[in-house]
């Protein structure tokens, strides 16, 4: 299958209030074949609506300029009020990697965007992040200070001339910034304040420029300056975290607005746990959170796991428990309710086939198998059984971490558990992946084979169906085999009383190897690349060859224990 680059697009229009006016925004992004609508967030104290799509390079593109210019038809700026800054009816577009694609290779499909636009509509394009084409137009808010209202003068500014487009003021539109740029998580803090100024005095504590330093009063006391003539500021507490303080009527209270532009830097947990110390210091307490558009599932399952540390608990838990507690921990269902299946992009990227076994209850799952159909058969089922086997070890090495007196040992099996649920989710998802892969195969025996060109890409596309139906087996071999060391260190070293549940774990790890063994065999044997056959053949026998002498190993160590 060709590997595809994707990446996402986030523009914000300055429209939050009308929802028909977005709809006809939203509508000609949809229009475009390849691109998916993700999300659409308005906020009508902000006046703003957050839009996320996702595709290849090129439609996105295409769907980018057709919003830009139905935002410039459907927007007068002329009559925009709202809390954020912005400049224009298409505020800001910025391009996002995805998947297979680099920073540098967004960046020229930005330029691209630019131009395509700048050409054709009567629009000041400015370059930003990664795109930008001088290094003080790098920062959002240095091209959009003094918002819409300014730009009149700041057009007629030789040092301000648009990188696309023309200097001329636009009324209705105004200026657009176009640029490439890093995940980016919009996320508000929530204060138990309705003051804007406390809310700010929280942002400068954050926020990594942090706030010009003052003699006496911080408010009122005369400025401090540098040895360059430049006011000095004393730095916030976060890295690559954006911020200011403002009152939302909407909730009736004031936030934190925080742009955080790079999460490996300051995770999403980091910069709510600072908001919180500042606001503690300062006599205010933060009550909860919300998240503006999407957000990785990492930033999620990390959150999860930081909240999971600090309770002293096992953070070898599921998904959705770590996203269970990341939710309610950063109370990001305080202003309205959180559905990851809305906030989360993987969840929003996955097709709705990809879970559809692995999504039933026990009873539906054992029906479909057992239905007059070939699939799911019985490579799906060696997935399932060896899930199981990772969850029972996973669960002896949970049972371990929370056992009483053996609180020095939490990190051990708290890793342990994590692996746990990394092989079983690894191995649920092979579920799908198994079934999959025979219909791949089926769809190819269907293709046409009239012409000798249609003859030939048949023939190709049977053996690719062919390849991928053994490689998905062979990888049920890897990881139901990973189960046996989980397996093996709970025997030994987990809770007395779950002995027999890691055996059983060992005893599914064992059914899922040769399972998934049989599969690969028959598989095989249909390929015509004899070489590369054999060579599947040759890593599918190490692995069964073992399998058999660590699950002997494993119940002899059971019945030692028990």
């Amino acid at each position: 299958m060709a590997i595809k680059k994707l990446i996402e697009c986030v523009p914000n229009f300055s429209e939050g209030r009308d929802m028909a006016v977005i709809r006809q925004i939203t509508a000609e992004i949809e229009s475009v074949e390849g691109v998916k609508l993700l999300d659409v967030d308005p906020g009508k104290a902000t006046n703003r609506t957050v839009v996320t799509f996702v595709g290849e390079p090129e439609p996105v593109v295409q769907a980018a300029f057709l919003a830009i210019k139905k935002a410039a038809e459907v927007i007068d700026m002329g009559k925009h009020k709202g809390e954020h800054p912005r400049m224009g009816a298409t505020d800001v577009c910025p391009l996002v990697p995805v998947a297979n694609i680099t920073l540098e290779e967004c960046a020229q499909w930005a330029h691209k965007l630019g131009e395509m636009a700048g050409s054709q509509l009567d629009i000041p394009f400015y370059m930003y992040e990664y795109a930008a084409t001088k290094p003080e137009r790098r920062n959002l808010a240095t091209i959009r200070a003094g918002e819409y209202e300014a730009l009149p003068e700041k057009l007629k500014q030789p040092e301000w001339k648009p990188d696309y487009g023309p200097a001329m003021f636009n009324p209705r539109a105004g200026a657009t910034v176009i640029g490439a740029r890093d995940f980016l998580v919009a996320y508000n803090v929530n204060l138990n304040t309705t003051s804007e100024r406390r809310a700010n005095s929280v942002a400068f504590d954050v926020r990594e420029q942090g706030r010009v330093k003052r003699e006496g009063d911080p408010v009122s006391g005369k400025i401090i300056m540098d040895e360059n003539g430049q006011p000095a500021r004393e730095p916030g507490a976060c890295k690559a975290v954006k911020a200011i303080g403002w009152y939302i009527a909407e909730y009736g209270v004031a936030q934190v607005s925080m742009n955080l532009t790079n999460i490996d830097m300051t995770p999403l947990h980091l910069a709510f746990e600072e908001c919180c110390k500042s606001a503690e210091r300062r006599g205010m307490r933060v009550t909860g959170s919300e998240l503006v558009g999407l957000v990785p599932l990492r930033v999620m399952l990390e959150a999860g796991r930081y909240f999971l540390k600090k309770q002293k608990c096992s953070t070898g838990v599921s998904e959705e428990e770590l996203i269970h507690i990341a939710v309610k921990s950063l109370g990001l269902d305080e202003l309205s309710p959180f559905d990851p299946q809305k906030k989360i992009i993987e969840y929003l990227l996955a097709e709705e086939g990809d879970r559809r076994l692995i999504n039933m209850n026990l009873r539906a799952f054992a029906n479909e198998t057992a239905k007059d159909i070939p699939a799911p058969g019985g490579g799906s089922i060696s997935a399932y059984v060896g899930a199981l086997g990772a969850s029972l070890g996973t669960m002896v090495a949970n049972l371990s971490a929370g056992k009483r007196g053996w609180d020095d040992r939490l990190e051990e099996f708290s890793a342990w558990a994590e692996k746990g649920q990394r092989l079983k989710d690894g191995l649920l998802a092979l579920v799908d992946e198994d079934t999959r892969a025979f219909n791949q195969i089926m769809a190819a025996f269907r293709l046409p084979k009239g012409s000798d060109a249609e003859k030939a890409a048949r023939k190709q596309a049977i053996q690719d169906a062919t390849r991928y139906a053994i490689e998905t087996p062979l990888r049920t071999m890897e990881l139901a085999f990973a189960v046996f060391e989980l397996a093996e260190a709970m025997v030994k070293e987990g809770n007395p009383n779950s002995v027999s549940d890691a055996g059983v774990g060992a005893l599914c790890a064992r059914a899922a190897v040769h399972g998934a063994w049989m599969n690969v065999k028959i598989n095989t044997s249909s390929m015509a690349d004899k070489a590369l056959a054999a060579g599947f053949l040759r890593k599918a026998e190490g692995i069964a060859s073992k399998t058999d002498e660590w699950e002997r190993r494993i119940v002899k160590l059971v019945e030692e224990r028990m």
